[in-house]
């Protein structure tokens, strides 16, 4: 494990007293301020402390909000109002909830990314990867069930819609729908135990979060060079160096953050779900929050699978898989891309591709929004839908991962790689 750049010595006579028995301020001090952490670090690096601020946001309010919500088919949506309108302060807490989920996602999706870039998913991280791969997932989860909660027509149907798919899977998949309805439909033991669900798992995401820290100790961060630290002369202790820019991330969130709390805190959400839930009236157009769209445009963009007319496999099921597939072989990532350069700093074509990914996750997402037989374009007399266009960009984000990486692993030219952090961090000429 990396170990503190200094030890531990507290003149309070309490402290020392309790970190005899139980070193618990020993360990806060070796992890969050005499930890050796690369000198060339960027404020890319702030948005893992950026997630774990959100994480605590939405726990703090998430209990409170729990004490006044009713989780009865016939009693959520107007608990919810209650919140809303009766509870001292509760539009606050319900809006930075809300809006607190959309946040967390987007902090989170840059976290990856910059992960992708920086090759943060290589030896010896790998572990590191996949648990916080663990914690997206488990963030999927949650927010889809929060999503359920006030119970007004997007909540239901959205629930409905997506709990259905679980029924494409052979053999066991209407089992599965059963299980999760409590019954024949989403009704009132669905919502119960979403809300149980809910609850818990928030604490499960921050017991996760915790052994992906304990992860990132072990080998230490990485940088954006992607090159192994050679000594002490490349790095610094992260208080108060890396702190400070933490602080001012954290800043720079708090303002965008509440200007949407307190300025335009429906922007994304959907005004449907202001209609309480109606399972007799369907909405015109079912879709879910802006942070799963680009899964779920890859679910409605795979046709049914056949072979001289004969179908082989339906789409609903295609799409089921195809979704799965593309947030599991983000575990396999470590061994998809095999270059023993890291950064995409030194890989020139890696880094062009890169930011096509980007992009293709964001018409991903944009897809996911509209309608699939819309015209999203057209070229002279000829319409391109929106279906044809989620389909080429969900071919382009598995090819990426499955021929791109593993090809340019083996045949691509990379830039040199600087000797140490020091040499790329400090002028030639000045001593370290």
């Amino acid at each position: 494990m990396t170990a503190p750049s200094r030890p531990f010595e507290p003149k309070n006579g309490l402290i020392q007293w309790v970190d005899r028995q139980l070193p618990i301020f020993t360990v806060l001090h070796g992890a969050l301020v005499a930890y050796p952490t690369p000198k060339n670090l960027n404020y890319w690096w702030s948005f893992g402390s950026l997630a774990g601020l959100m994480l605590v946001v939405q726990l703090i309010t998430g209990i409170v909000l729990g004490m006044h919500y009713t989780p009865h088919s016939l009693m959520a949506f107007d608990s919810v109002e209650h919140i809303m309108r009766d509870v001292n302060y509760g539009w606050l807490l319900r809006y930075v909830h809300a809006n607190g989920a959309a946040f967390f996602f987007a902090v989170v999706y840059i976290h990856i990314f910059r992960g992708l870039y920086y090759g943060s998913y290589k030896g010896p991280r790998e572990l590191l990867w996949m648990l916080g791969l663990v914690i997206f997932l488990l963030m999927m989860a949650t927010a889809f069930m929060g999503y359920v909660l006030p119970w007004g027509q997007m909540s239901f149907w959205a629930a409905t819609v997506i709990t259905n798919l679980f029924g494409a899977i052979p053999v066991v998949g209407d089992a599965i729908v059963s299980l999760l309805w409590g019954g024949f439909s989403v009704d009132n033991p669905t919502l119960n135990r979403f809300f149980s669900f809910h609850y818990v798992l928030p604490f499960v995401i921050a017991a996760v979060v915790i052994l992906h820290i304990w992860a990132l100790h072990i080998p230490g961060s990485n940088n954006p060079l992607g090159i192994d630290v050679q000594g002490p002369q490349d790095q610094i202790d992260f208080h108060p160096y890396h702190t400070v820019k933490d602080l001012f991330m954290m800043s720079v969130l708090a303002v965008i953050f509440f200007y949407f709390v307190f300025y335009d805190p429906n922007f994304m959400g959907h005004p449907d779900n202001y209609i309480p839930a109606n399972p007799m009236v369907t909405p015109e157009h079912i879709v879910p929050e802006w942070y799963f769209l680009p899964f779920y445009a890859i679910l409605r963009s795979v046709p049914d699978i056949g072979i001289f007319g004969m179908t082989l496999m339906e789409a609903k099921l295609a799409g089921v898989i195809a979704m799965a597939a593309s947030l599991l072989l983000l575990f396999a990532l470590p061994w998809l891309d095999r270059s023993p350069v890291r950064s995409a700093t030194f890989r020139p074509i890696m880094k062009m591709l890169f930011w096509v990914l980007v992009v293709d996750v964001v018409i991903l997402g944009i897809v996911g929004a509209k309608v699939p037989d819309d015209i999203a374009f057209s070229i002279g007399d000829f319409g391109i839908s929106w279906l044809i266009v989620g389909q080429l960009t969900t071919v382009y984000y598995f090819a990426y991962f499955l021929v791109a990486l593993p090809l340019l692993s083996k045949f691509e030219k990379t830039n040199p790689l600087p000797e140490s952090i020091s040499e790329a961090v400090l002028p030639r000429n000045a001593e370290a």
